[in-house]
């Protein structure tokens, strides 16, 4: 199965996109060659744009303090195995904690650095990278692995407590849903919303199916329609059914 995860408002989109970030910057991190580590820093600058937002840090102390609350009400409930509450309540207090302790803007480290802002101004520029532009880098990216690694640990390191928090209200929110089992006739699906709220949309298909979801949504109406996988210059809509799984998440 393929899962393909659809935020239908904007704080949960900025999340998206940092899990996904961070995701790749530890991947390229944590290699050994010159150009995975070059990969890393430019990823590293997404992460700092995207996080950049002024209001993300309170969004998510809010988001893990009402989180809390809403699991101390499951306290007195029988059906709730309370060891599992208890973890998941000590994991929301831990990142609370984590970003709590997170001294001014994110990323302000890395903005404090000249040497690092200059090598993100040049690297918008398509190849503005190279060693005659950036000598100084070209000297870095030719250090030893372990020297560069030591560098992007410290540049990534205080960046971490916005991934685990960003990563818990993602489990949660993953997690709030049912899937239900579904079938797109000739491809086309729509189901009214009728009043129901939900922040991300996930849709689970088979990878036999060879298709791909295109998914719009607004406060009425989900509508899915499946198109040709692959490179083609224009996808079509499939002329088939699509069995898949659709599951509505809201915390």
């Amino acid at each position: 199965m393929i899962t393909y995860e659809y935020p239908l408002v904007e704080r949960i989109r900025t999340l998206l996109r940092l899990e996904d970030l961070f995701d790749r910057a530890q991947f390229f991190a944590a290699r050994t060659e010159a150009a995975e580590h070059h990969a890393a820093l430019l990823t590293l600058f997404e992460v700092l744009d995207v996080a950049g937002r002024a209001d993300l840090k309170s969004d998510l102390l809010q988001e893990l303090e009402r989180q809390k609350q809403v699991m101390f009400s499951f306290r007195a409930n029988p059906e709730i195995d309370q060891q599992v509450l208890a973890g998941v309540v000590r994991d929301i207090e831990q990142a609370h904690s984590g970003l709590h302790k997170t001294i001014g803007k994110i990323g302000q480290h890395l903005r404090e650095n000249d040497w690092l802002m200059a090598i993100k101004q040049r690297t918008g520029i398509p190849g503005g990278a190279c060693e005659f532009d950036l000598p100084s880098y070209h000297h870095w990216l030719n250090r030893e692995p372990e020297a560069r690694l030591a560098d992007l640990s410290t540049w990534l390191g205080p960046m971490l407590p916005i991934r685990d928090g960003a990563a818990l209200v993602l489990k949660l929110l993953r997690e709030s849903g049912k899937p239900a089992r579904l079938t797109a006739p000739q491809g086309t699906f729509q189901q009214m919303l009728g009043g129901r709220t939900a922040q991300m949309v996930r849709i689970r298909v088979p990878r036999a199916a060879d298709c791909v979801p295109e998914i719009s949504a607004n406060r009425y109406a989900l509508n899915i329609r499946y198109v040709t996988a692959g490179a083609e210059p224009r996808p079509r809509t499939v002329e088939r059914d699509i069995d898949f799984e659709l599951t509505f998440c809201n915390l």
